[in-house]
């Protein structure tokens, strides 16, 4: 059975896996340009590193102001439960800093997993980084 963990902490701590994790997801799979992924709000985030079996497969983060992001999970380890473990700790963590709801920016094909997890989604369709997105919120009250 695969053993799964969630290590947070800042840049300084976690940037090395998690860039690496980001790197292969949005750059390599999804074709983000690079000016796009690396937007510079890094250092000020808490970080959530995802391991499968001693391994970094996943990665995300919280803003100051309660925003979920760059979720991503590596292709060989989706469909494990690590992003909905990632995104647990993260919503945590939110809820831990005082916020009255966590948000994030939606890839459109991923609208059903936010919404398992409790999140809604409101507003048009919109594109980032060439991307469909939606926004969603969740109410932490």
């Amino acid at each position: 059975m695969a053993v799964a963990s969630i290590s947070t902490g800042d840049w300084d701590t976690l940037g090395s896996a998690a860039s690496e994790i980001r790197r292969a997801v949005f750059i390599d799979e999804q074709n983000v340009p690079q000016e796009e992924e690396w937007d510079g709000l890094d250092p000020e985030c808490q970080h959530f590193l995802a391991m499968l079996d001693g391994q970094p497969v996943g990665t995300a983060r919280l803003l100051p102001d309660g925003h979920i992001g760059r979720v991503a999970v590596l292709a060989g380890a989706r469909s494990t439960g690590i992003g909905a473990l990632l995104m647990r700790s993260a919503i945590e963590a939110a809820r831990h800093a005082g916020h009255a709801q966590a948000a994030l920016s939606s890839q459109v094909h991923a609208l059903a997993f936010y919404q398992r997890l409790g999140f809604v989604a409101h507003g048009d369709e919109f594109l980032d980084a060439g991307i469909p997105h939606r926004e969603m919120t969740l109410s932490l009250a």
